[in-house]
């Protein structure tokens, strides 16, 4: 065990000196909340408080009610070159139509293909329908009938959602990027440590020092896993202080990261960093040059991906709550919802995240032994 860790502080003094690499695979622990918090905090201020639509109204003067209704809703007639690319046509026998009870025609011009105009189009939409379905409850009143008749079910939800549970799609995006981070905090090591020493001609020489390869992966794994968790430690402190910098109540809601569910994520987060570091070192390992293994990793990293996105969207809920990385995220969603933590579901996807470590480990450990893969021929 004391070569283990000597060759353990060999490999964290060994990633301590290349401070630019380190800090490269900790940018996104670092970034990524504090990108998400700032976009959450652009869309909410726009859901809250939207922007005035200017549009052009023709023959405005024939519906002034309905020209003033938009306006309440933020929707100015306007003259200038932005409101022409959204146009309110309003029939020249609006007044008379609407006078004799009858349907007036309006007729909205704008090109709906274009991305950027689809929101306000629909904004425009939702405004005219309500107007219509007032003016509709208007004219039944006018003639003695109780709108209500046109409402046989009156539907009603009592929604018994807390508040935590509320903010559930947003965490599950948040608890992706947390689990995610142990997969993208130690890529750089261990590339560096199993193709990058290789290519320094340095492994074969650690190689023939008196340590077995069984001690030289085991000391690689530990180094990864550690570097891993160190990304998942600062994903989880920013991210404690980060969001609740953000207006959620504006949406209904509120999110905090507590003490109890950051340590949490950092337990069930272990097995999780102990199998991205050993699925990353056997691939750099199989991988003859440091390029080599850069490329080989961008398309495995995929899998862990797939599996936490589509924990997040509940696809398949009933085949990945057992699976790996997919299971961890599943059980981290239940807990920030406020229920309890699946025992069950998570010891299984756990367990078998260990297992496939120890394999990958073992599959390592017996790579290591051949010259081939030592002096990458």
């Amino acid at each position: 065990m004391s070569k283990t860790l000597t060759l353990l502080r060999k490999e964290l003094i060994d990633a301590s000196r290349d401070k630019r690499s380190v800090l490269a695979g900790l940018y996104y622990a670092i970034g990524t909340p504090l990108i998400m918090c700032g976009l959450f905090m652009v869309l909410i201020n726009q859901l809250s408080s939207p922007d005035d639509l200017p549009i052009k109204i023709t023959n405005a003067d024939t519906a002034p009610d309905l020209v003033r209704y938009l306006g309440q809703k933020g929707i100015n007639n306007d003259t200038g070159e932005q409101a022409d690319k959204i146009q309110l046509v309003i029939s020249d026998d609006y007044a008379q139509q609407m006078a004799q009870g009858k349907s007036a025609e309006v007729i909205i011009v704008a090109d709906n293909s274009e991305e950027k105009l689809q929101k306000s189009i629909r904004r425009l939409q939702q405004a005219l329908q309500s107007y219509s379905m007032e003016m509709g409850s208007l004219r039944l009143l006018a003639r003695g009938i109780d709108p209500r008749v046109l409402r046989p079910l009156q539907v009603e939800l009592h929604d018994q959602a807390t508040q935590d549970s509320k903010g559930g799609m947003i965490m599950g995006i948040a608890i992706f990027t947390m689990l995610y981070s142990v997969f993208i905090s130690g890529m750089n090591l261990a590339i560096d440590t199993s193709a990058g020493e290789r290519e320094r001609n340095s492994l074969g020489l650690l190689l023939s020092h008196p340590v077995t390869t069984g001690q030289l992966v085991l000391s690689k794994l530990l180094a990864v896993t550690a570097f891993a968790m160190l990304g998942l430690v600062l994903i989880l402190a920013i991210s404690h202080f980060a969001y609740p910098l953000v207006p959620w109540p504006e949406l209904g809601f509120n999110i905090t990261i507590t003490p109890s569910f950051m340590a949490t994520v950092l337990v069930i987060g272990l097995p999780v960093a102990m199998l991205a570091a050993s699925l990353q070192l056997f691939v750099s390992f199989m991988a003859k040059t440091f390029k080599e293994a850069q490329s080989y990793l961008t398309m495995v990293m995929f899998i862990p991906l797939a599996l936490a996105m589509s924990a997040s969207y509940n696809i398949a809920p009933d085949v990945l709550k057992w699976l790996p990385v997919s299971g961890q995220q599943g059980a981290l969603m239940e807990v920030i919802k406020g229920k309890a933590l699946p025992m069950q579901e998570l010891l299984i996807s756990s367990g078998a995240t260990l297992a496939i470590t120890l394999l990958l480990a073992l599959a390592l450990t017996r790579m290591l032994r051949s010259e081939k893969v030592v002096f990458g021929l």
